[in-house]
């Protein structure tokens, strides 16, 4: 049996989402972002005390298909800019329609109409989040950083970021609280 289950967006949360499986009493097959995978059929109680137990962590059991297309969509975009070695720079359509095996205009619309925001605004947030932890670690030039993260120059970037903190890349650097956001927050 399979679960989607929401807010997953890290390896904390896999490790997370595995051991409430366990308390539970099931035995995960695979645990990847966003999905969980059982061999046994659990009883409705069980089920229930495990969204329970869930939820009080931040976590929820996705039962409805548009949810999980959601939820799917927020996770090929976390995984993509957080996580892979694929340049963030592809064509984010092309990426998320092969991912996922449907449309983009359908995921698109699906996206918009569910989250009141566009999956391009999703993705930009993302990547300023990376922008952000990039700059926090301070080992790498914003020109360094806008070259991983695919940004056609620094001017770019620096326009992109400021639209979304309402601070120069610059300014941000030198604060000395760089308060970041969650992912799962975003």
């Amino acid at each position: 049996m399979k679960f989607y289950i929401k807010n997953m967006v890290c390896s904390r949360c896999k490790m997370v989402v595995k051991s409430e499986l366990e308390k539970v009493g099931l035995h995960p097959t695979s645990v990847e972002l966003g999905e969980v995978e059982v061999n046994d059929e659990p009883d409705k109680n069980t089920v229930q005390q495990l969204n329970d137990n869930l939820k009080l962590l931040g976590f929820e059991i996705i039962d409805d298909r548009k949810s999980r297309i959601i939820e799917q969509i927020k996770n090929a975009v976390v995984s993509l800019i957080h996580y892979s070695e694929e340049s963030p720079n592809l064509n984010l359509s092309e990426y998320l329609a092969q991912q996922l095996n449907y449309d983009y205009g359908y995921l698109s619309n699906l996206f918009s109409e569910v989250e009141g925001s566009t999956i391009e605004k999703y993705f930009i947030a993302q990547k300023i989040e990376k922008v952000k932890e990039l700059m926090m670690y301070d080992e790498l030039t914003l020109s360094q950083i806008a070259n991983q993260l695919g940004y056609s120059s620094v001017a770019y970037l620096s326009s992109q970021f400021k639209k979304q903190t309402g601070l120069t890349p610059t300014f941000y650097r030198s604060l000395k609280q760089n308060k970041r956001r969650n992912i799962e927050d975003l």
